[in-house]
């Protein structure tokens, strides 16, 4: 199965300069990484990342992660994936661009 993780340009920046990341702002004042699942990512954009440009989506392989990942209700109880550890690029399947379309959604090519 596959997780998916929205970056912003500049974590995304810093993330492949180290090769490690405990995620955005949020993830680290939450304690664990925010990820969704392909028919989750399109709302996870729409509500955190509105009208935002330059934003990367990668795709994680969720086997790889071990117990580390857990998977919490959230949003109308719906099960979302939540990495409790560093996420390296070597945990990285996949990464795509997010562009901002003219109706401010974001194109999300899985």
């Amino acid at each position: 199965m596959i997780a998916l993780k929205i970056f912003r340009a500049a974590e995304w920046q810093a993330f492949e300069a180290t090769g490690t990341t405990m995620g955005a702002p949020v993830d680290l004042a939450d304690g664990y990484i925010h990820m969704s699942l392909p028919d989750q990512v399109a709302q996870t954009a729409a509500k955190w990342f509105a009208g935002e440009d330059g934003l990367m989506l990668l795709g994680i392989d969720t086997d790889a992660l071990g117990a580390a990942l857990k998977w919490e209700p959230s949003r109308g109880g719906a099960l979302f994936p939540h990495l409790y550890r560093a996420l390296t690029m070597a945990d990285v399947t996949w990464v795509r661009e997010m562009p901002l379309l003219a109706d401010g959604t974001h194109e999300i090519t899985l």
